[in-house]
């Protein structure tokens, strides 16, 4: 029997009421534990950039790697800048590319700049799931771009069979949070070959609160 967004609405409901008053606020989570998938096949495994319906809740951190037209437009909207210059100053200090690959949610470059981008940060941000959004170098309007990024979340099934999801933040509508859900779920079963069948159990959860089953 397929999940359907009642009984997702259902688990987030439970999840939120489980979940004691924190000093921050908490993110809402999907897990989604798969079986019978052998990820030693690379054909097995998937990277996806999904776009939630109703947004992450919080405002994502968003770095522009850029020189010309694009940085000029990215500093107009108050976004970091990374020139050129210095992602080659990154390369000289690992432990601080280390830094800019996890201070960041997304990035956008202009393509000009993506040899480089590869050669001395791709090996931080690959691993992350984090390359840039690549924009020609004479983009002066990012702003579309840019509202898709703070909606985007990427999801990667890697070397374990479990996929972990933000689907929103605890002070969003408990309806918008089901349907970001769904929309998480429904993109990882269409990756699958024999779709919900290679699903084993899917859950919701804050970040400190307890998993809460969603029943088929």
């Amino acid at each position: 029997m397929a999940f359907d967004r009642q009984k997702i609405l259902e688990a987030v409901k439970e999840a939120k009421a489980r979940a004691k008053p924190r000093h921050f606020t908490q993110t809402v989570e999907l897990a989604v534990n798969l079986r019978d998938i052998d990820l030693k096949k690379p054909e097995n495994r998937f990277k996806l950039e999904v776009v939630l319906p109703h947004g992450r809740g919080k405002e994502p951190k968003i770095a522009v790697i850029a020189d010309s037209a694009v940085a000029e437009a990215a500093k107009k909207l108050g976004l970091d800048v990374i020139s050129g210059e210095q992602l080659e100053e990154l390369a000289k200090n690992p432990r601080e590319a280390r830094k800019v690959a996890k201070r960041y949610d997304s990035f956008i470059a202009a393509a000009p700049l993506m040899p480089k981008i590869g050669k001395y940060l791709g090996r931080y941000l690959g691993p992350r799931n984090k390359m840039p959004q690549v924009v020609p170098p004479t983009m002066t309007n990012l702003e579309p771009i840019l509202n898709r990024l703070k909606r985007t979340i990427r999801v990667q099934l890697k070397n374990n069979p479990v996929v972990h999801a933000p689907v929103g933040t605890e002070d969003m509508d408990e309806e918008k949070l089901a349907e970001n859900a769904e929309t998480v779920l429904n993109a990882v079963l269409g990756k699958l070959e024999r779709g919900e069948n290679q699903v084993k159990s899917v859950y919701i959860k804050t970040t400190m609160g307890p998993a809460v089953k969603v029943e088929r």
